[in-house]
This record gives C-alpha cells, structure tokens and sequence, in this order.
C-alpha cells in the first residue's frame, strides 16, 4: 500500500475553547487553517480564473461530485481535479448526498436555516412529485418528472469521487431537514453510520487498485438534526471509525449552530480536521472556529456578487441602490483585493451592471455585467478569504477572542 500523503497538525489552540490553528497537508499543497475553501461547482470557480483566485490568496477550492460524476472519466484522464481545473490547489469533493435529496425534494425533505420559510417550503415541498426516495442501498432519485429514476449508493459515490480526484471526499449521508421527526432523523443517522462504514471499505479498496494516484482523504459526515443525543451519538460511532476528518453538516436553526458543533467536536478525534460544511456568513465562521472547525465552504460570496452585494468591514452594500451612483470610492476603502487596488469605484462597477451611460450593443452589455460580477467576486472572496486568514494569525498571535469582538462589533454595528 502507498504511503499515505496527508495529515494534520495542530500548531496552537484558542484557550478555554476546542478552536485552533493548523495545516492540512495534502498531495496537492498545504491548507493552513482556519480556511474558507471557495467553491467551484463545476471544477472551476464562477468568474475567477485561476490567477485570480490565486492572487486572492484562496488555498483551496470545494467542487460539486454529483455534477461531476457526468464527466468523471474525463477528470480521471486529465489528472485529476487538481490538473482539470487548473487552479493547482488542494480541492474537496461532495458526496452527492445533499443534491439528491434538495433536487428531488425526497420524502417531502426541504433545507431551510430560517424558521419563518419552513410552513412555505413545506407547503411546496408537499405539492410537488416526489423525486427522491430512500431506501438501505441508496437514494433512488430523479433529475426530472420525466427522466429515468437512477440511484446512488455509498459505493457509486466514492467511485466517482476517486475519479474525480479530490484531495479530501466525503462519505454518502443522508440529508435530513428541519421538518423531519426525531425519530426520522434517528433512522437516517443510523443508515448513514452503515453507509459510512460501506465507503470506508469502497474507498480502502480504490485507494488500492488506484495506488498510483494520490491518496484522497475521506471524511465521514455527521447528521443528527438539532438533538444532542442523536450529535453525541454521531461522533462517537463516527469518530471511532477510521475517517482521514470529518464533515459537519444538516439543517437546523441557525442558534443551534454553536451548541451542535461544541457536542460533535468535543468528542471527534482531535488530531483530525473538520469541515463545516455550507457556512461562510462571517459570525457563523467565528462561531465554527471556536467551537473547533478547521475549515470552510459556501456558495454565498459568489453568488451574492453576482447579485451586486459586496461585503465591507461596516456590513454589506449593494452597488444597485441608487446612492451608489456618482460614489467614486473603492469597493471598500483600503481593502487589498485585487479590484480595489486597481482603482475600481462603486460608480464605474454600479454603472458596469446596470449598463448605464453610452447606448451598447447586446453583447457590449452582457460583456460589461459580466466585468462588474466578477470584479465583486474577486472583492467578496478576497474578504472572506482574509477574514479567515486573519482569524488563524489571531489565534498564533494569542488574541482571538480580542479580534472577534472588536471585527464583530463593527460588521454587525
């Protein structure tokens, strides 16, 4: 068996708390932590190209495995996503767990983190064709009410992610929602402890007859809704089990987030790294830090730029309010990105997506909304990106909880 290139190690911890900073070694590079891991979908982030994720300083990029799966084989003859994307970074892949379960609204599931959505996601969840259903071998699943149903079990899901490539994949869990009974989530928990331990001996078995390759770490996911027992019970089977880390996720009330990842990360093994997965609002990250998660990922950042919300120290602004107009200051004032550096104001980038001033062509049009995302894009993932490097210097430097309050205060007013 080839050696195994991936560890982590704990370089400092945050006092009377499970938080920490430290690295992730990869076959593909170093992940120091805490980190936020940017998200490219596809294998590729939206409107970052590779020298400008670079030039942010992202470390590393989250993909989506179920929607690579589709061309698996072709990643697998590149080299692998490190070499397909041609972001050169350490990169995480999905299990295919959650899309699924929120594409095909199975058993009536829906995905809020908001309490006053949940009677409408319900009540649409309940007027519409179930897509997926669940059963011990797998999820049953359709892309549409017209399409062929297919399945996914534990074992497809790391064969495609060993394809895929990912430094770090994630076992097959079963999403359960806000909505679901305890004692739903309680069977869901408990088959997706069996389908951990059908990964583990998948993805021992590829790590073998693919030892040519570099090894990919597998984490388990934890589930367990809002219930301490059920979170308590997670990572204690889980932890005992032979995962590289581990990924936190479900969906509950966002002021359950601390408590659930205190019961789940005061028991994991703490030699282990861990993932909270979906998460990048800046207090849910200062939440996950210190309540010992070492990394992070969400599609927010850039998908909020493309919605014209940019993120500042003193909150966030969107460049489509009127006020914005004739407002020739920087993105933010003394922020280092890449746009603000380049003398970028909010006038000439409001202007970029609203396409105001000179009559255009249609493609002159598409071509300037396009500049003005991408130019938030590399802004807002350039904060949350330093927001976490900050955190971790924070942490080295013996002043955490002084940096929280202070950057908290501020954001938040």
């Amino acid at each position: 068996m080839k050696q195994i290139q991936f560890s982590f190690e704990i370089n400092k911890k945050i006092p009377d708390a499970l938080g920490r900073a430290g690295v992730i070694h990869t076959p593909h590079g170093d992940i120091q932590t805490p980190a936020f891991m940017v998200v490219g979908t596809y294998g590729k982030v939206r409107l970052l190209s590779a020298s400008q994720f670079h030039n942010i300083g992202a470390q590393g990029m989250i993909s989506n495995g179920f929607h690579l799966s589709q061309i698996a084989d072709e990643i697998d003859g590149a080299g692998g996503l490190y070499s397909y994307s041609g972001y050169n970074c350490p990169t995480i892949t999905d299990s295919g767990g959650f899309q699924v379960m929120s594409l095909g609204s199975g058993l009536g599931k829906v995905v809020s983190m908001d309490k006053r959505d949940i009677a409408k996601e319900q009540f649409k969840a309940e007027n519409k064709k179930r897509l997926a259903r669940v059963s011990e071998e797998g999820v049953y699943f359709k892309r549409s009410e017209d399409s062929d149903e297919e399945l996914i079990t534990p074992e497809y899901s790391m064969e495609f992610q060993h394809k895929v490539g990912g430094d770090i994949i994630m076992a097959f869990d079963e999403l359960t929602s806000i909505g679901d009974s305890k004692e739903y989530n309680e069977e869901a928990l408990n088959r997706t402890y069996k389908w951990g331990l059908r990964c583990l001996e998948k993805h021992e078995k590829l790590s073998f007859d693919r030892r040519d390759k570099p090894y990919q770490a597998l984490y388990g996911v934890l589930q367990g809704a809002h219930y301490q027992d059920l979170r308590e019970k997670a990572a204690h089977d889980l932890g005992a089990l032979g995962f590289d880390g581990y990924g936190l996720g479900g969906a509950f009330e966002k002021e359950h987030l601390p408590d659930i990842l205190f019961w789940c990360n005061s028991i994991l093994p703490e030699d282990k790294p861990r993932h909270l997965l979906g998460l990048s609002k800046p207090d849910d990250i200062f939440v996950g830090v210190e309540n010992g998660c070492d990394t992070f990922d969400c599609v927010a950042p850039t998908r909020e730029a493309r919605h014209a919300k940019v993120y500042t120290l003193d909150g966030d602004i969107n460049l489509r309010n009127a006020k914005f107009k004739n407002d020739f200051m920087p993105l933010f004032e003394g922020c280092q990105c890449p746009t603000c550096k380049s003398n970028h104001t909010r006038e000439e980038i409001r202007g970029l997506l609203k396409n105001e001033g000179a009559v255009k062509t249609e493609k002159q049009m598409i071509s300037d909304r396009l500049l003005g995302m991408e130019l938030i894009t590399t802004h807002n993932v350039f904060f949350i990106v330093n927001l976490t490097n900050q955190i971790r210097q924070s942490i080295l430097d013996g002043n955490y909880f002084n940096f929280r309050d202070e950057w908290l205060s501020r954001y938040y007013h």
